[in-house]
């Protein structure tokens, strides 16, 4: 199980902190979205963080967020999901089904599965694309060299409305380049959200643009 923490004073810890990062890099703090990582993390953690008045949350896998999500929706309709972890094809449907966001578009497989489901049901989730800055083997994502290609297949091919770009820089490299280069590529292909940014790097993160923080451990506490 997940250590338990005071997620609500860690909400406020978290809220002061981007607002001094905002001020620091001459940003309105309302521009940038604060989306609170709930995955693992079990309904009775999760409600004292809505009750503290955060509404945008994000989960890692589809099945998890299909055991959690939709009773707390029930009690707060104005809640925001948001899936920040890799989708398989296959769990496309179950996906825009559930999700206001989906931040890790990556693949031409599941941008063909993604357009068939949002033409089908009729929602239309925010979609970014992750870019793999690092070239990580390991890690999915589009490479730099490969992302205008891939945007424009996402728009051309595809018929997708791509709303911004996401990236996770590796562990053991300064986060600053990366989020340098997905905010470069993301302003000459016309997008303006830029997913970036985790605990102990988003304010880093808002200094280069970013729109959207990826916060967990810093609001919940540690994972076991």
């Amino acid at each position: 199980m997940p250590e338990t923490t005071n997620a609500p004073a860690g909400l406020e810890k978290v809220r002061a902190e981007i607002a001094h990062a905002c001020q620091d890099a001459g940003r309105d703090p309302a521009g940038v979205t604060l989306i609170a990582v709930s995955k693992t993390f079990p309904v009775e953690a999760i409600e004292p963080v809505i009750g503290a008045g955060q509404r945008v949350f994000g989960e890692n896998r589809v099945q998890e967020a299909k055991s959690k999500w939709p009773t707390l929706r029930e009690r707060y309709p104005d809640v925001a999901l948001h899936l920040i972890g890799p989708l398989q094809s296959n769990k496309t449907r179950e996906a825009v089904a559930l999700f206001d966001a989906i931040h890790a578009v990556d693949r031409p497989s599941l941008c063909e599965a993604l357009g068939k489901e949002i033409a089908r049901q009729g929602r239309t989730p925010l979609l970014f694309a992750e870019i793999n800055t690092g070239a990580e083997p390991q890690k999915a994502g589009v490479l730099p060299q490969d992302a205008d290609a891939f945007l424009a297949a996402c728009r051309d091919r595809y018929g997708l409305t791509m709303a911004g770009l996401m990236c996770i820089p590796p562990q053991d490299e300064a986060p600053a380049p990366h989020f340098a280069l997905t905010a470069k590529i993301a302003k000459r292909n016309g997008l303006k959200l830029l997913s970036m940014g985790m605990s102990a790097d988003f304010a880093t993160a808002i200094a280069l643009g970013a729109t959207h923080v990826r916060v967990g451990s810093a609001i919940f506490g540690g994972r076991g």
